[in-house]
Formats: structure tokens, C-alpha cells, sequence
């Protein structure tokens, strides 16, 4: 298939996801070799974690981005554009970078004799980020683990500093059904003698992540041995209070690279107030009401999701409208709850994803004691263009947006782009 236009680099790519993914790092390992392992040319990070890998990514690139370093970031899944997947200085890459990329690695791709060899959709994406990174001349890679760490495509890094965000009950199907099970797999980026930085785990998974890192001979640093309260937490700008806890996260990452990288803890602080990671709590305006934008899509989500509505409601804030789509029935039962107890109204949508919940589904994990509404709609009719929405009207109720980042794409594309960018089909894995 000859690539003309991204569009054609776009289709192909979409083709890789339709053939699945297997889990495993071998693929990875022959596709680095034979592009010469880019992944080795310069430092890296390396973020695991069930919640804020993202973000704590974010607020590390400009922490180094600060302080004059040049840096890379590697993220999924993207919310609008294919390009916010892989970054230097912040700046997506560009379609036109995609084709060229997709044209080089597709050669390399169909050299691999062996098809059962030959990168799924987040590999090639994987590559082409390292490949990226190596052609820019990063002075430093930030990278997030895709899913788990253990068997994920970016675990053939080899890291200064590996990190463990979180540890909660998501993806159970694919890395157990307990937190010791999860806290294992994650631990999987753990390597020897390169400091691990964790965040604030259950006990269970804490547990876990130390025994690795002894077995490892990986310094552990966390930040419930390092801070004396959840107050003397560095401050960030981005809101929840579980952002806190990723910003210290990030600082003692900082903190264990300072010499190398001669980071300075005021500096570090100040990037903290200015780190740009959309989705997270987002409060914007609409013409005429207040719209808050949540990617919260799992149990551990849902709990800090219950934290910032309880929150708002303390500071006289009044029920919202919700509009909600998840991926898979298990989230659904952990999330419906905490947002009846919020809502006024409940609108269930299904995003354009294959793992979508059912309207049956969403409507049978809500409480049988909400009085409200419970609509279903379509993101075609709530948000029918730029700038349009059908729940815009005159009210001091604001509506809430949650439950997966791939319907906050949607609606972003439709509500925030002049016309269609069609990349939401890249958006998943």
C-alpha cells in the first residue's frame, strides 16, 4: 500500500488496530533492534500507574522544559489529534511528520518475515515516538506506560528514574484481580539500580512495588516517607486534590535526577503552577453555563471524581447535569453511583469506541433512589458544532462531562474544531 497522504498513513495505522493486540514486549524488542533502539540514545522517565501517569508526565516536562532542557513526551491515548501522542517542547507532531514517520517504519514493519512479528498500532506508535525523540535531539524523554508496564511496549527503556503513580483495580481481565496482582505488573518498569518513585498506594500494592525494588536492588523513594503531610505537598495549578499528590510525585522524581540534571527546587516548584494537561477536572465556560470536563473512568477515578463534586458542593455548588459515557460495565458500576449522588440530571451517551457501555447497561448501575432524569442522547445532538450545545441555556447548574477521555475527544472535536479531525478511530490503545 503506497502512503500519499495522511490520510493513507492514517488508514493503514487503523489497520494495525484492527488486527488486536497481544500482550507482550518481544515485537517491540525486534522493531527497536532493527531501527538501531533510538530509545538509547537519550535519559528518560518512565510513568506507570492505574490514574495520573498522565499528568504527572505533564508536570515533569515542564519542570525540565523550565529549566532549558529539551524535552520529549510520549502519552496515550490522545484526546483530538494523533499527534499529542508523541511531543517535543509540547508541540504535537505534525501530520505531515506522521506520514514521513509512517513511510520510514512501515519498510522496517513489512521487513519482519514473521507477521506474528510485526508491531500492533501502539508498537508502531511507540517507535515512531522513540525514533522522534532521537531525530530532535531530546535532552530528555518523558514516557507513559500504554497499560501495566511489565509486558508494555515502552518497558524496553532504560530509565533514570521509573515511576508508579497509583495502583487501583482497572484492566483487571489483562493484570489481575487483586492490587497485589496490578502492583506486581506495574512494578514490571522496576530496574536494577535506577531509583523507583511512587506515589500514594494501598498498602497491598505498596507492599508489593518494595519487595520488587529490594529483589531488584532499586532504590524506592515514596511520598509518604518524604513528606510530613499531605499539606506540605508542592501546589499546581492543575485542580484536585489527587493532583497534589502527582505534583509531589513529580518533585521527587526531580529530586532524585537533580545533580545530573542540576534542577532547582524553587524552579521546580514554580513549573508545578504551569503545567498544561486538559481534561482533568477542566472547568471552562459555554455561553451560558459552566461545563466541567473529567476523564475519570475507573474505580480509583471515581472516588476522586466523588472528592472534587463533594468539593464543589461544599462551596455551594448545586447538582449538575451529567453527561457520561464509559468504556465497560465494571467501571459503570463504580462510577454511575458516585455521579447520582451529584446529579440533577443523568444524559447516557456511547461513544464511538467497540468497548462502549450499553444504555441498558449505564441505566442499570444507576441508583434506584435517584429522582432525576436519565435521558439517552447521542454527542451528535448535545454538541451538533463548534461551539454548540443543547444543554447551553441560562442556569447556574453547570453540566459535567465524564466517564472516559475517548467521549470528551468527541465532544471536543465536535464542540471545539471548525471541522471534523477524524483521528478519533487512533484514539483507542
Amino acid at each position: 500500500m503506497n502512503l500519499e497522504s495522511y490520510e493513507d498513513a492514517k488508514n493503514w495505522l487503523y489497520s494495525l488496530k484492527n488486527q488486536g493486540t497481544t500482550y507482550g514486549i518481544e515485537r517491540m524488542e525486534v522493531f527497536a533492534e532493527l531501527l538501531g533502539n533510538p530509545q538509547d540514545s537519550y535519559p528518560s522517565i518512565h510513568i506507570a500507574g492505574t490514574n495520573g501517569k498522565g499528568s504527572t508526565a505533564a508536570m515533569l516536562e515542564s519542570l525540565f522544559r523550565t529549566h532549558g532542557y529539551k524535552t520529549g513526551l510520549s502519552t496515550s491515548p490522545h484526546l483530538v489529534r494523533q499527534g499529542e501522542r508523541i511531543q517535543v517542547n509540547r508541540e504535537i507532531l505534525s501530520e505531515e511528520k506522521i506520514l514521513e514517520h509512517t513511510r520510514e517504519l512501515k519498510v522496517v514493519w513489512d521487513s519482519i518475515a514473521d507477521e506474528t512479528m510485526r508491531p500492533s498500532f501502539f508498537e508502531f506508535m511507540t517507535a515512531m515516538a522513540f525514533l522522534h525523540f532521537q531525530r530532535s535531539q531530546v535532552d530528555i524523554a518523558i514516557v507513559e506506560v500504554g497499560l501495566g508496564g511489565r509486558l508494555d511496549a515502552t518497558n524496553i527503556l532504560k530509565p533514570e528514574s521509573a515511576v508508579i503513580t497509583s495502583v487501583g483495580m482497572d484492566h483487571c481481565e489483562i493484570l489481575g484481580d487483586t492490587l497485589k496482582s496490578i502492583a506486581w505488573e506495574k512494578a514490571g518498569i522496576v530496574k536494577r539500580g535506577v531509583p523507583t518513585v511512587i506515589g500514594r498506594l494501598p498498602d497491598e500494592a505498596r507492599e508489593e512495588v518494595a519487595r520488587v525494588c529490594k529483589e531488584r536492588g532499586s532504590p524506592l523513594i515514596s511520598i509518604e516517607n518524604s513528606f510530613s503531610s499531605e499539606e506540605s505537598y508542592p501546589k499546581t495549578n492543575l485542580p484536585g486534590g489527587y493532583q497534589r499528590i502527582n505534583a509531589a510525585t513529580a518533585m521527587l522524581v526531580a529530586q532524585s535526577l537533580k545533580e545530573r540534571f542540576a534542577l532547582d527546587e524553587d524552579r521546580c516548584r514554580d513549573a508545578l503552577k504551569k503545567v498544561e494537561w486538559p481534561a482533568r477536572w477542566d472547568v471552562r465556560r459555554m455561553n451560558y453555563r459552566d461545563i466541567i470536563f473529567d476523564v475519570s473512568h475507573n474505580e480509583e477515578g471515581s472516588r476522586w471524581l466523588e472528592s472534587n463534586l463533594s468539593d464543589r458542593m461544599a462551596k455551594g455548588g448545586l447538582p449538575l447535569d451529567v453527561v457520561v459515557g464509559i468504556m465497560g460495565d465494571y467501571r459503570a458500576r463504580s462510577i454511575m453511583p458516585v455521579i447520582a449522588r451529584f446529579a440533577r440530571s443523568i444524559t447516557l451517551v456511547m461513544p464511538q469506541q467497540s468497548r462502549s457501555s450499553s444504555f441498558d447497561s449505564l441505566e442499570a448501575c444507576v441508583p434506584d433512589d435517584f429522582q432525576g432524569e436519565i435521558n439517552r442522547g447521542s454527542i451528535e445532538e448535545l454538541f451538533p458544532g463548534k461551539g454548540e450545545c443543547s444543554l447551553d441555556w441560562p442556569d447556574d447548574h453547570a453540566v459535567l462531562v465524564t466517564g472516559s477521555i475517548y467521549l470528551i475527544g468527541e465532544i471536543w472535536e465536535r464542540y471545539y474544531e471548525a471541522s471534523p479531525v477524524g483521528q478519533g478511530m487512533l484514539q483507542d490503545f
